[in-house]
């Protein structure tokens, strides 16, 4: 069972059906999905977020390897603004969107560090690695905030086509200790 998660903003609540529709709103724009893995279709069908729940979001959390929620203001616990995701066994453990309207607010990093606390302190992986397009530089900013340092380049298949792209990494060790030095009273939060 994927557990809901709270910041100082927002709410992290675990995905399902019923977000189809906010999500096929917020999501298929070209600024969103042009970094994004080329898995991603487009145009994006008019079923595509339902059918990305029923066929891998759903079935990816109840078979245990990958954790994804919406991600919601608390000021306004109903609308989704954005998703973030955490998988086991892939290349990648972390990937994550926001709706345009949101962005630049801070809200990525926010969500993503409560991600890597649940990655790192409750599920107890030594490393957290994502591959990100060079060009996504929102993306790198992020990763660049928590700690995270570049381990490989390659060129991978993005929805915007085939671009170089950069392997970061992130241990456990080194997370738990820019935490407590950034941040000490943000530990107790998972």
């Amino acid at each position: 069972m994927v557990p809901e998660g709270t910041t100082e903003r927002l709410i992290l609540r675990p995905l399902e059906i019923a977000d189809a529709e906010q999500i096929q709103e917020i999501f298929p724009h070209w600024e969103i999905v042009q970094y994004m893995l080329d898995r991603i279709p487009w145009p994006y069908p008019a079923d595509g977020a339902l059918r990305f729940l029923t066929e891998v979001a759903i079935p990816q959390g109840e078979s245990g390897v990958a954790w994804q929620w919406t991600i919601r203001q608390r000021v306004e616990p109903e609308r989704i603004i954005g998703a973030i995701t955490l998988a086991q066994g892939f290349e990648a453990n972390r990937g994550f969107w926001l709706g345009l309207p949101w962005q630049g607010q801070g809200f990525m990093t926010e969500a993503a560090d409560w991600a890597n606390d649940y990655w790192f302190e409750t599920l107890g992986h030594p490393l957290l690695r994502v591959a990100k397009a060079i060009a996504n530089k929102a993306s790198r900013r992020i990763s660049e905030k928590q700690g995270m340092h570049i381990v490989g380049f390659e060129e991978r298949d993005f929805v915007a086509g085939r671009l170089p792209s950069e392997i970061w990494e992130l241990t456990a060790v080194e997370w738990l200790a820019r935490r407590a030095e950034v941040c000490p009273s943000s530990m107790a939060r998972v």
